[in-house]
């Protein structure tokens, strides 16, 4: 659906990084983690074109009427830094929710790895696995008993503070940064590729990805030598968000050799044994 919202609030979570807040009720009660929505300034032409936003979370209002969703972006161009300068009350198209979701997650221990802005769906996820919040009209039934949560960025500063999820019980938070500022010094697969050669609990049944795309290939193909199922988020630029434009083509596997599916209908959402990883 395509609505006219109003920002609520903004609060930045790290160096660049912001999370706002946009009321709009229709979109916020069915929205589920993984699913993205596109937004832009209300009534205006510059820029003509929405950008794409994964769910962070979903905040109840006193009333319905004030129900409403978050999410995160990192400041890198024109609307962004618009963005940026957004204050309570500024006027928006929002047209959402979009995409597939992550799947219900299978068995007791799920493993997410978010590099840079891509951990911005983990929040919702962690708590919707564990069954802590529900998301949308159907609520995940999941079996999950504990998560791992790795996450990554260039430095300290650039990590994004969790908002509580660290405190969580049952949740696992374990950091990496490329300067070695905070948590491990080196790259967020090794946290994972430590973790798959794990035994009993300790090693997931499951993993969730979202972040860089030489990041996403490594997370795969360590998953596929460890046979753990893995879904990746791609965060492929798009133009329109609902299939029309086919800007945001990504390669998958077919029984005749490859095709082409669409990152904004048929995804962003995808198994990672699907993809031609060259092409993530």
């Amino acid at each position: 659906m395509q609505v006219q919202a109003k920002v609520a609030s903004q609060r930045q979570l790290a160096e660049d990084t912001f999370c706002l807040r946009v009321t709009a009720p229709e979109v916020a009660r069915i929205i589920q983690p993984g699913q993205f929505l596109m937004i832009r300034p209300e009534g205006g032409f510059d820029p003509i074109l929405g950008r794409p936003f994964a769910l962070y979370d979903v905040i109840p209002g006193e009333t319905p009427e004030q129900d409403a969703f978050e999410f995160v972006y990192h400041v890198v161009g024109k609307m962004t830094h618009l963005m940026s300068e957004w204050t309570g009350g500024e006027e928006v198209e929002v047209w959402g929710p979009l995409g597939n979701g992550f799947p219900t997650p299978s068995g007791k221990h799920l493993l997410c790895v978010g590099g840079g802005i891509g951990y911005t769906p983990f929040p919702a996820v962690i708590r919707a696995a564990l069954g802590l919040k529900p998301f949308g009209e159907s609520p995940w039934k999941t079996t999950t008993e504990r998560v791992t949560f790795c996450y990554a960025a260039q430095t300290a500063s650039k990590l994004a503070d969790l908002e509580g999820v660290e405190s969580l019980e049952n949740v696992s938070v374990q950091l990496a940064t490329d300067d070695g500022s905070r948590g491990h010094h080196g790259l967020v697969t090794d946290l994972l590729a430590k973790a798959l050669e794990q035994s009993g609990d300790d090693r997931p049944d499951e993993v969730f990805c979202c972040g860089p795309e030489r990041m996403m290939q490594a997370v795969a193909r360590l998953c596929e030598q460890h046979q753990v199922n893995c879904w990746l988020s791609l965060e492929t630029p798009m133009a329109c968000g609902f299939g029309a434009c086919f800007s945001c083509v990504t390669k998958v596997k077919t029984c005749d050799g490859w095709d082409y599916r669409r990152t904004c209908v048929e995804g962003p959402i995808f198994s990672a044994a699907e993809l031609e990883l060259s092409e993530v």
